[in-house]
């Protein structure tokens, strides 16, 4: 499996998996995050080598949606 994503957010961790889920991407989160602390530790996606490509395609297109 390959990360995709790490990031601090939690609830931007959720929705980008669910996008990815809603594509028949299959993913992983991993949360490492300290239970105690949310602010130490990130939340990591990850996805199969095979859909890596079309994981990227879709990230990138999220990301110029919310640059224009």
């Amino acid at each position: 499996m390959i990360k995709v994503l790490s990031t601090d957010n939690p609830n931007k961790a959720a929705i980008v998996k669910q996008m990815l889920e809603e594509n028949n991407i299959k993913v992983v989160l991993l949360n490492k995050q300290d239970s105690s602390y949310l602010m130490f530790g990130l939340v990591e996606l990850y996805v199969q080598e095979d859909q890596l490509e079309k994981t990227e395609n879709l990230l990138k297109e999220i990301n110029n949606e919310r640059n224009t």
